[in-house]
């Protein structure tokens, strides 16, 4: 009879212990959605600082950057959903104003991009345009002019641009 209380004791502390990790991780997913966007820059948003040289040796700043980027991973599911909308936006666009900046080792995706768009490796920690951006979600696409972000979106049509750009 000893074991039968002792083993109820302890099954009653693991539901204990059980319940309060259940709420400390509701709250912190309430946390990070509270967040809102994954963007961290915003429309009016200053871009950082950074030096990148697209697959074509081209080099790329801050102050040469205009127009739209775009960040695909080739692990991200929804980047290859995306893929043939951004395709046909950055067609419409011009190949100079759009960059793609590619994570990960996808030759396919890289080459229907360099067709259409200025791209740009990312390394395993984004590399410096992602760090520029302080993004870290993919797909992601901005509109900058200026050196600084006028629109963000995750998918081509929810991208809106405003007049005159």
């Amino acid at each position: 009879m000893p074991f039968v209380v002792a083993a109820l004791v302890l099954l009653g502390l693991l539901c204990l212990v059980n319940l309060l990790l259940t709420v400390g991780i509701l709250r912190r997913m309430r946390a990070q959605a509270t967040t809102g966007s994954p963007f961290a820059l915003r429309p009016g948003s200053e871009i950082g600082e950074f030096a990148a040289t697209t697959t074509d040796g081209e080099p790329l700043t801050t102050a040469t950057l205009d127009g739209t980027v775009a960040f695909f991973s080739a692990d991200c599911p929804a980047c290859h959903d995306t893929l043939p909308d951004f395709l046909a936006y950055a067609r419409e666009q011009g190949r100079d104003r759009v960059l793609a900046v590619v994570g990960g080792d996808d030759a396919d995706t890289v080459r229907a991009l360099a067709e259409v768009a200025r791209v740009v490796p990312a390394d395993l920690d984004g590399g410096p345009v992602a760090a520029a951006f302080r993004n870290t979600w993919t797909p992601a696409l901005y509109v900058v002019a200026d050196g600084r972000v006028v629109a963000t979106a995750g998918r081509v049509p929810e991208l809106t641009v405003p007049a005159g750009r």
